[in-house]
């Protein structure tokens, strides 16, 4: 049986026990892959290092995956230059890739409750957040697919003597670097449109979460990509991240991850070529909700979800709740009741809202940020505590719902990134007061906007120092527009046309035309 095409679910998947069966079957039918992706082939690290992966949920061993270092980037640039150059891809007609496209995306269809809980057992998301993340990359390969041969080119306005022409070509050789929190989601949102505008690339997912990018990794080799088109390095930022960043043959570099390693990544493609980096870095994101907003219990519940869905491992978490001090009392009530249903609980029980912390560090880093919460004053209302979780070994890294409020600027938990499910609770009288609050910020990348005054709205939407607002909502977007962030957020945009500009340049050719004789 090819195992490319034959999915994994005979049926669709809807309770506990069907995921639980689902993962015994992929464990011990089928397997992980679990080698590196070069070259349209699957092949051990040069080295012969591997790493462990763990399941967070229970603490397990998943699997050992190839840990590529320097020796693995060059090969795969190399490679990934000499698909280029070769034209196969790059040089492709428009429609041709598209037809490609369309065919990887209908085969994440097809896969999608195996790639689904591939990153569930890997990270600790919940599975039904995992199959809504799907959605979105299936969604995002298809907008690229269909994109390609619908953006044109321009033509100059010149004088009858000249041709002016603006054209758009692929960079060459794009390395995208990919967090662990939405695996699928965000390698989506790098391939699409850099595969879309002809490039060759290289993938480095997370060496938390890299079970689905070498699944994905046979998917684009029964779609039809060209060899060395797409590869996959599995492996550690330090090394084969950094390897790939110091290139002389990488022309972009697209990364989704901490400031701290996005400002390392812009150092390494200043010390080499002056690659292209598009980076979407942390964030410390506001929800400003004012007293005349509509419906306080769907606002908390959206103030809560905002925070706690994945874990609060988000980059747009909501984790600043700026609350008209009038209402104030009363609206950090009914967020605390909405928490209280958001407990966390077996990542495979379609059920749970909140799965596992992705790893001992992460699970420790939550823990110690909420115990200094406590230290500089702030006033835990829920949470704080850990969850051992029902049936899953007493080993999983779960961590409650978490919510300080009286929380000052000054305050770790209401200045710093935790990147996990804590909630920091600012008070305000005026709508100064609360842009104050929230542009009072490294970061810039999301924030929200509570009210039914439409004046208010404007004034606030635009004087807000963030990459993207959500008005009577949270993120409740699509495909369609772009996504990131401004100040120490970064400086790219993933999804909708705009990120397409992204991943190729201009060139511009001006033809003197031979002039007509006199009549």
């Amino acid at each position: 049986m090819n195992v490319q095409s034959s999915p994994l679910a005979a049926s669709v998947p809807e309770t506990h026990a069907d995921w639980q069966a689902l993962a015994e079957r992929l464990q011990t039918e089928r397997g992980f892959e679990t080698r590196a992706y070069l070259d349209n082939d699957f092949v051990a690290a040069v080295s012969g290092e591997t790493l462990t992966t763990i399941n967070p949920a229970t603490g397990e061993p998943l699997a050992e995956v190839a840990s590529c270092d320097v020796a693995d980037a060059e090969a795969a640039v190399t490679v990934a230059r000499r698909a280029f150059d070769g034209g196969a891809w790059s040089r492709l007609a428009p429609g041709e890739r598209k037809a490609v496209l369309l065919r990887l995306a209908d085969l994440l269809e097809t896969h999608r409750h195996e790639l689904a809980l591939l990153d569930s057992l890997d990270m600790g998301k919940p599975v039904s957040s995992a199959l809504g993340d799907m959605a979105g990359a299936i969604g995002c390969i298809r907008h690229h697919a269909e994109s390609i041969d619908k953006l044109y080119g321009e033509v100059a306005p010149t004088g009858e003597d000249s041709l002016g022409l603006v054209l758009r070509e692929p960079l060459g050789v794009v390395a995208s670097i990919v967090p662990w929190n939405f695996p699928m989601m965000m390698t989506a949102w790098k391939i699409g449109p850099a595969l879309a505008a002809g490039n060759s690339v290289i993938l480095k997912p997370s060496e938390k979460s890299p079970l689905s990018a070498l699944r994905l990794a046979q998917l684009t080799r029964e779609a039809g990509l060209p060899h060395g088109v797409f590869q996959v390095l599995p492996g550690f930022g330090h090394t084969v991240g950094k390897a790939l960043a110091l290139s002389m043959e990488v022309d972009c570099l697209s990364f989704t991850g901490s400031t701290g390693v996005g400002k390392q990544l812009m150092q390494y493609a200043g010390q080499s070529n002056l690659k292209k980096v598009y980076l979407e870095c942390g964030g410390k994101s506001p929800n400003l909700v004012f007293a005349d907003c509509k419906d306080l219990e769907r606002v908390a519940e959206h103030a809560a979800a905002a925070i706690f869905h994945n874990q609060g491992e988000v980059c747009i978490a909501g984790s600043r709740l700026l609350v008209e001090n009038s209402i104030r009392e009363a609206f950090v009530d009914k967020v605390l009741a909405a928490a209280e249903r958001m407990q966390p609980g077996d990542p495979l029980d379609p059920a749970s809202f909140m799965g596992a912390m992705v790893d001992r560090a992460q699970y420790q880093r939550v823990l110690d940020y909420i115990h200094r919460g406590v230290e500089e004053g702030a006033a835990l209302r829920a949470g704080g505590q850990v969850e051992a979780g029902d049936g899953l070994n007493g080993q999983g890294l779960f961590i409650r719902p978490t919510v300080f409020d009286g929380v000052t600027g000054g305050m770790a938990v209401g200045r710093e990134e935790i990147f996990g499910p804590v909630l920091a609770v600012f008070g305000f009288d005026t709508e100064e007061e609360a842009l104050r609050l929230a542009n009072d910020s490294d970061y810039g990348l999301a924030a929200g906007v509570w009210s039914q005054d439409i004046d208010r709205i404007m004034r606030v939407s635009r004087r807000l120092q963030s990459g993207q607002v959500f008005v009577n909502n949270w993120a409740d977007m699509d495909q369609t527009v772009p996504f990131g962030g401004v100040k120490q957020s970064g400086n790219g945009r993933d999804k909708s046309h705009h990120s397409l500009e992204e991943y190729s340049d201009l060139k511009t050719v001006w033809m003197t035309l031979t002039p007509t004789s006199s009549l």
